[in-house]
């Protein structure tokens, strides 16, 4: 429920801090609320900018969230799932609503740019927010890249469409996958990259665009592929069983990160504390309706063993469907725009994590580093990019898409525990949303988040655990001794 006019009442007493100790103390420092609301901009050199409104941070979470899924990741998942894909996006959108309801209700509470990290840091210790932040930078940062790989397919299609050229495979795709290095996902997250540059508001301004195109190419896709229905194509419905079903689920769920995008424009906002909650759940709704159209027409009018392979499967279908090239080139046009968009997004979400984790100290303070007359972290643009860039041309898609749902799956399942933990320590303080039925609907959706995790491929837990591995180490190494709370100890 959203309560209005919310404000911290003038006798509330902020949280003190943790107090010193041994190892298990520094571990589960917690960093206070007021704390975290009041560094809310700050960074070294300047201060980010409030200038968006609740309609740019819902097109902000649409943007980052409507476009992969429908346009690249439905190829890979109809495989597993047959034509119940359309109930292995609903599973992986109620998956998302019960982490959106705890992610809107933490948003308005501490709306800050570090998302989960920052919910995790008030509530469970540093040890926790750096898990929680590293996870974060699989998923976004990972996520760009896989993004970026789909980006080069449809590329092709309108270039073939329009020109009667395709870009050479050894140019298109990466080791592994026929090529040597893939150009066009490399050149999408570097335009991305020229737009955050410009500066916040402009980014915004260009991504409703893209967003208003994709949902007009989605919903003329609609209108088009449903003259192509056949009702056997439905048939066997669920040909691979449940657990077909729970596999491209877990899949699919890499569609939906982007409605937390939202909670990392925390500090950019003009009213967070009301418009967060609001973007979050209103962009999840429009998505998963979306999502769930699409699937069900694109199964209707492909059987669903012919979209083995296809990262461009929208498009051919509107080429079958019509047996005409031109709504085909018409439809790749929208999905170039429409996955441009989700890099641009995802890729602002990444910066801002990155930002707020530097705030604290736990990374390097170039990250936290603004210009002082676009308001934008330049240098940590400019190195997120060039890494998102480069991971894009040399991974193949299906890893990097399921190495991007573990990350989001496991930052969704902390911040589901950090909305119960906050209920317990700080019931008193103001929220501009609240998780109904808490802590009914915060435990299921911790379960959800687990029972999805446990549907992915033992290579992905592998992947995984290298990670955690990893990031423990530069925790250990670096962050734990130049963290912001450390040196205040000192």
């Amino acid at each position: 429920m959203l309560e209005h006019g919310a404000a911290p009442p003038a006798t509330q007493q902020p949280e003190p801090d943790p107090p010193v100790g041994g190892l298990g103390a520094r571990l589960m420092r917690r960093k206070p609320v007021e704390r975290l609301v009041a560094e809310g901009g700050q960074g070294e050199g300047g201060s980010l900018r409030r200038s968006m409104g609740v309609w740019q941070l819902t097109m902000i979470s649409i943007g980052a969230t409507l476009g992969t899924g429908i346009f690249v990741v439905l190829g890979e998942a109809v495989p597993d799932a047959g034509p119940a894909v359309i109930v292995s996006f609903v599973i992986a959108g109620l998956t998302a609503l019960f982490s959106a309801l705890s992610y809107a209700e933490l948003a308005g509470t501490i709306p800050v740019s570090g998302s989960s990290y920052s919910y995790a840091y008030a509530t469970m210790g540093e040890l926790i927010a750096w898990v929680c932040g590293w996870c974060l930078i699989l998923e976004y940062g990972v996520s760009v890249a896989a993004v970026a790989v789909g980006w080069g397919e449809y590329l092709n299609e309108l270039l073939d469409g329009t020109l009667g050229i395709t870009i050479p495979d050894a140019l298109a795709a990466p080791p592994g996958d026929g090529g040597i290095f893939n150009l066009p996902a490399l050149l999408v997250v570097l335009l991305a990259m020229a737009f955050l540059l410009g500066g916040a508001k402009e980014s915004a301004r260009a991504n409703a665009i893209m967003v208003g195109v994709k949902i007009a190419a989605l919903i003329l896709f609609c209108a088009v592929a449903f003259t192509g229905i056949r009702a056997g194509n439905y048939t066997p419905f669920m040909p691979l069983g449940m657990a077909g079903v729970s596999a491209a689920g877990a899949t699919l769920f890499f569609s939906y990160i982007g409605f937390d995008a939202a909670s990392t424009a925390g500090e950019e906002a003009k009213n967070p504390q009301r418009d967060l909650p609001r973007a979050i759940m209103l962009s999840l709704i429009i998505v998963t309706a979306l999502y769930c159209l699409v699937a069900a027409v694109a199964v209707g009018a492909l059987p669903w063993k012919k979209f083995s392979g296809s990262e461009a499967a929208l498009a051919s279908i509107m080429k079958n469907v019509t047996g005409q090239s031109f709504w085909a080139v018409l439809l790749a046009a929208g999905a170039v725009i429409a996955i441009a968009s989700v890099v641009l997004t995802v890729l602002y979400g990444q910066t801002r994590i990155l930002f707020a984790m530097s705030r604290d100290g736990l990374v390097p303070k170039v990250f936290s580093t603004v210009h002082a007359r676009t308001g934008v972290p330049r240098a940590n643009t400019v190195i997120v990019s060039l890494f998102c860039g480069v991971l894009a041309a040399a991974i193949p898609l299906g890893q990097l898409a399921d190495a991007t749902s573990i990350g989001t799956l496991f930052a969704f399942a902390l911040v589901n525990i950090a909305v119960i933990m906050l209920r317990r320590t700080r019931p008193d303080m103001p929220r501009t949303f609240r998780v109904p039925l808490s802590p009914l609907f915060p435990v299921i959706g911790f379960a959800l988040c687990l029972w999805m995790m446990g549907s992915l491929q033992f290579v992905t837990w592998v992947v995984f655990g290298v990670w955690m591995a990893v990031g423990l180490v530069l925790y250990f190494g670096y962050g734990m001794r130049r963290s912001r709370l450390a040196t205040a100890e000192k």
